[in-house]
């Protein structure tokens, strides 16, 4: 199972120790590794606890208001760079999105369409895909505010979610986007003034569970929208939990 790394805070804070903890989580993990933070975005088709320039990278990471992480196991999808998460680009605004996702599109037919748009061969970058498609239809005559672009995501993800595994973390630049929809797949502690959310805990502190089947968002470390619990809630067949345990997840 691919593992998240989300943070959101009001001033820039040293991560490094929670980084060090969830990128040690490779051993499970193997199949790639990426960041993105302010304009940067890095990333690697090996497992990240052999790749040298993610060790130097960490240990000289500056404070940070927000940042995204993820370490892949490949379900679907080659091992290749393309597929190695986040993926990111903007949006006709201007605006800049990034995602990264762990599970599985199983009811995809409308993202079938991007198959010839995209660089790798996964669900997750069809998701991405159609996340900005969706954006640019909802702003051909105007960007739209934070409360707008936090209601359209809302509306996407309720949509999408039902038959699929859908845990998410999506930034556009000003908000943080949470969800999943598999039970205790997903945790949340409060960390300098921030929030840092991990599909597992990536220290010794005390975490709490975030809200399944329901889409949150944060801004400078700080919960400013919520939106209604759906019905979408993923639940492993017998098939699924053979898989995961012959994978070793």
């Amino acid at each position: 199972m691919c593992e998240l790394l989300g943070f959101s805070a009001e001033k820039p804070a040293d991560i490094r120790e929670q980084l060090r903890g969830f990128f040690s989580h490779s051993d499970k993990n193997p199949h790639g590794w990426g960041m993105k933070y302010g304009e940067t975005l890095i990333k690697g088709a090996c497992r990240a606890s052999d790749s040298e320039s993610l060790e130097r990278v960490v240990s000289e990471l500056p404070e940070q208001t927000s940042l995204l992480a993820h370490i892949r196991y490949a379900t679907v999808g080659s091992v290749r760079l393309e597929n190695c998460h986040p993926f990111s680009g903007t949006d006709i605004t201007g605006r800049e999105w990034t995602l990264i996702h762990n599970g599985t599109i199983y009811s995809g037919s409308r993202l079938i369409h991007l198959l010839d748009r995209q660089r790798g061969d996964t669900d997750s970058e069809r998701l991405f895909l159609y996340l900005i498609e969706y954006m640019n239809r909802a702003q051909r005559q105007r960007p739209l505010g934070a409360g707008e672009r936090f209601e359209l995501i809302d509306e996407l993800i309720r949509d999408i979610a039902p038959r699929n595994k859908l845990n998410l973390m999506i930034s556009d630049g000003e908000l943080l986007y949470i969800h999943k929809n598999m039970k205790d797949t997903m945790k949340y502690r409060r960390l300098a003034g921030g929030m840092i959310f991990a599909t597992s805990p990536v220290d010794d502190s005390e975490w709490q569970d975030v809200p399944t089947a329901k889409v949150i968002a944060c801004r400078n470390g700080s919960i400013v929208f919520e939106g209604k619990p759906h019905e979408g809630i993923f639940v492993p067949n017998l098939q699924y939990i053979k898989a995961m345990d012959a994978m070793n997840i």
